[in-house]
């Protein structure tokens, strides 16, 4: 193995909106709301809290527990789907912001499975050089990219970043493997236009605007499966039994969601972090905003084995162990 984590670190925005708020709003109810998604809350942002403010503060967190300056990382990639610029990246200003003169940066679209299949690439850069010190960041501000008069999304999603810093240590804990998967024929189950297009004879007509657009029911039924297929395929291919993991680190998306992969995969649901009633669905932000919590919450001791699993538009899914 040899990819450890070697910090962790999370920024959520000051704002909370709670569903009674939503209530002002949108034709819904908080109990409507909690009864469906088992969320209670979300954070949203506001001035001098775009995508790469959040990605910044959250690596700040993560070099400090790693005990590694930024100007020592090598690389940054973040995984995001709502960076307030299309160009430059997300992670080429967070390298500027934290000073990481030596590290290039670069996003990488996966919405909610962004993360994972980011840390994934940066243990590949890992077994490559070990001497490589990388920063993998999940940020989003999905504020800005939510119709606020759909029920059906805006209720769902929040804002929020988590970052890992991942480097090599000797010894037999680190990144085991993951199992990933896309299917592109899926894509209008969940989706978001980019901006309309100058170039007349590429517009999209039925182009309602960059937000997030979703298939709620298809999506519920395509997700558990999909997780859950995900998760059994890679403790089959690593030949790790369910039981052997410490916890389990699931994409928070809804709980209705969330109870149905529990209910499949037959695990005890103390081992696994939930935390979506506080945050809803931060998207690519979700599983290290979880992962640092459950960090520091001690909820993670060294010699854990710790399964990650995702779904996400694309459509995108996958899961990824990992020996603390």
């Amino acid at each position: 193995m040899g990819t450890v984590i070697l910090g962790t670190g999370s920024c959520l925005p000051e704002k909370i909106v709670t569903n009674h708020d939503l209530e002002e709003i949108v034709d819904t109810s908080a109990e409507w709301i909690q009864s469906r998604t088992g969320i209670n809350a979300r954070r949203i942002s506001g001035k001098g809290e775009q995508t790469y403010n959040l990605a910044t503060e959250a690596s700040r967190k993560a070099l400090l527990m790693s005990g590694i300056d930024a100007k020592e990382l090598d690389i940054i990639v973040v995984a995001t789907i709502s960076s307030h610029m299309l160009m430059p990246s997300c992670a080429c200003f967070v390298q500027k912001e934290l000073g990481a003169t030596k590290a290039f940066a670069y996003d990488v679209n996966a919405a909610c499975s962004g993360f994972l299949y980011a840390l994934d690439l940066g243990d590949k850069y890992v077994r490559a050089d070990s001497e490589k010190k990388i920063l993998i960041v999940g940020a989003e501000v999905l504020s800005a990219r939510l119709n606020w008069a759909d029920r059906n999304t805006c209720i769902l999603f929040g804002d929020g970043a988590g970052a890992v810093i991942i480097g090599h240590q000797e010894g037999d804990c680190g990144y085991i493997g993951s199992n990933f998967f896309s299917d592109g024929n899926l894509w209008k189950l969940l989706y978001m236009h980019a901006p309309k297009s100058n170039n007349p004879e590429l517009c999209i007509e039925e182009n309602p605007g960059s937000h997030i657009i979703m298939e709620g029911r298809e999506i519920f039924k395509y997700a558990v499966k999909a997780m859950e297929d995900a998760v059994r395929g890679l403790l089959a291919k690593e030949q790790i039994s369910l039981d052997s993991v410490k916890l389990v680190i699931p994409h928070q998306a809804n709980i209705r969601i969330l109870n149905n992969l529990i209910e499949r995969l037959e695990i005890p649901k103390e081992k696994v972090f939930i935390n979506v009633a506080e945050y809803g669905n931060t998207s690519a932000a979700s599983i290290p905003i979880a992962l640092d919590e459950a960090k520091r919450e001690g909820r993670i001791s060294a010699g854990d084995t710790i399964l990650f699993c995702t779904f996400g538009g694309g459509l995108t899914w996958g899961a990824t162990l990992i020996k603390w």
